[in-house]
């Protein structure tokens, strides 16, 4: 794959300058975004290949920026004529009106990923083949082994930021992944149990029998784990939370609220109240796009603006949000190159990248065994989540009782109810065991998804609602 934003379109750089310039005189900010690339998924399920598809991607998005109006207008023509009518069409957010263009992100010469091609690279015939194997090793192994899942899928993505100064900015960006999921059965129950892993990467890491297989071992054990469960009794509890995946409730449940459009709305719990003492003592929350190869990292956001590391609460103090350009200029602040969009027919919006807790000083061990009667929660799926309030309601894929610093019985059906501001206040051990995800996390929101990272250390929240089908 050519690593030329511009190869399968029929202008250059100096013809599509000549073609968006007129249209954004007078406006505040606004670009050419062009986007080309493929992508690949392959599911092996229940004995056989079930599915192979392959998609191509190639368009462009312009975006006209005036004030808090905006206008976008995308398409896949190829064409100098389609970028000029679409140049026209976002134009009326200016409304006749006129501003001073902003200057152009800064550039930068790091590199957080090689330009690969992880769709080409193995060819089709290894991967089906992984599948296959991964299928005959987890029925070889565990004769309650009913039903396998697993699944890889790899895209690259060539991105051009174009504006009408001439200033141009470009990324190539691989993403891969891989998933295993497995059933069992025991005495006519199943259940379930998942794994998964990926990156800005090539497959190279992930398809190595040691790494391929200790996903396939999780899942089991997961699965396994899950035939043991018993229902929980709904109430309020200490919990101690996992680390690493678990985060996603953090990314959730506090994450949104720290993005620049929700603040400057004032529709987030978290609005107007830098520098204030948001949560508790020990607490530090970063969005870090610059991670070398993560999932949720990016050289350039979809702006152009490079990412960065960006502390949005210190010690328990609010100290940032996570901006992209548009919500930054209304709010006085700086881009922190958060500006993320789905693709070329979407328009950009503050978004995370990799957003984690940094570690404390206790030891998980020392963590749970402070429990009298609580939960330790190690997996989730699925949450809801209110931006305004904060409010959440969480399910446990994997989550254990614990009563006299004893870890017991697994349960199922446990959700975590609570609001993300008052959750951040009631945490009162921090541990030592910072983990990342395994590279699998994707965001939702205004009907975009992207990737993203998520990260703690093991935490220990007091005063948690714990729902159960146990009444």
């Amino acid at each position: 794959m050519s690593s030329d934003p511009f190869a399968p379109f029929e202008f250059d750089a100096d013809t599509a300058v000549t073609g968006i310039s007129e249209s954004l005189r007078g406006a505040e900010d606004g670009e050419l975004f062009l986007e080309h690339g493929t992508s690949e998924t392959l599911v092996f399920d229940d004995g056989r290949l079930k599915t192979a598809s392959f998609d191509a991607v190639r368009g462009f998005g312009i975006r006209c920026v005036s004030g808090e109006a905006t206008g976008y207008a995308h398409s896949s023509d190829p064409t100098l004529e389609a970028v000029q009518r679409s140049a026209a069409i976002a134009a009326a957010a200016r409304e006749g009106r006129t501003g001073v263009y902003a200057d152009a992100p800064a550039g930068t010469n790091r590199k957080l990923y090689d330009a690969i091609d992880p769709v080409s690279e193995p060819g089709f015939e290894v991967k089906s083949a992984l599948l296959q194997e991964i299928d005959a090793y987890l029925r070889a192994k565990d004769a309650s082994v009913v039903q396998v899942s697993a699944s890889i899928a790899g895209s690259t993505r060539s991105i051009g930021i174009l504006r009408p100064d001439g200033d141009l900015k470009t990324d190539d960006r691989p993403l891969v992944r891989l998933n295993v999921a497995v059933t069992v059965e025991r005495d006519g129950r199943r259940e379930t149990g998942t794994a998964g892993a990926g990156g800005r990467d090539a497959f190279d890491r992930w398809i190595q029998p040691d790494s391929w297989k200790g996903l396939a071992d999780e899942a089991l054990r997961i699965a396994r784990v899950n035939l043991d469960a018993v229902d929980i009794k709904a109430g309020q509890m200490d919990v101690v939370l996992g680390p690493g995946w678990p985060a996603v409730l953090l990314h959730e449940a506090v994450g949104h609220g720290l993005e620049g459009d929700f603040n400057r709305k004032g529709t987030s719990a978290f609005a107007g109240r830098m520098g204030e003492q948001v949560a508790a003592r020990g607490v530090t929350v970063i969005d870090d796009g610059t991670l070398e190869k993560r999932r949720g990292s990016l050289t350039i956001d979809d702006e152009g603006t490079p990412t960065e590391r960006t502390v949005l609460i210190e010690d328990g103090i609010l100290t940032g949000y996570m901006q992209d350009r548009q919500n930054a200029r209304l709010m006085g602040m700086t881009p922190t190159g958060n500006g993320r969009r789905e693709s070329y027919a979407h328009l950009p919006m503050p978004r995370m990248t990799n957003t984690y807790m940094l570690g404390g000083a206790h030891d998980p061990a020392e963590m749970i065994a402070s429990l009298d009667d609580g939960l330790y929660a190690v997996g989730f799926g699925g949450g809801q989540v209110d931006i305004t309030s904060g409010k959440f309601v969480f399910q446990c894929t994997e989550a254990y009782r614990v009563r006299n610093g004893k870890v017991e019985e697994p349960v199922k059906g446990a959700t975590l109810i609570g609001d993300g501001p008052t959750a951040l206040t009631k945490i009162s051990m921090i541990g030592n065991d910072f983990a990342m995800d395994p590279g699998v996390g994707v965001c939702g929101k205004a009907g975009q998804g992207v990737p993203v990272g998520v990260g703690q250390p093991s935490l220990k929240i007091a005063g948690l609602t714990v729902g159960g089908a146990g009444g």
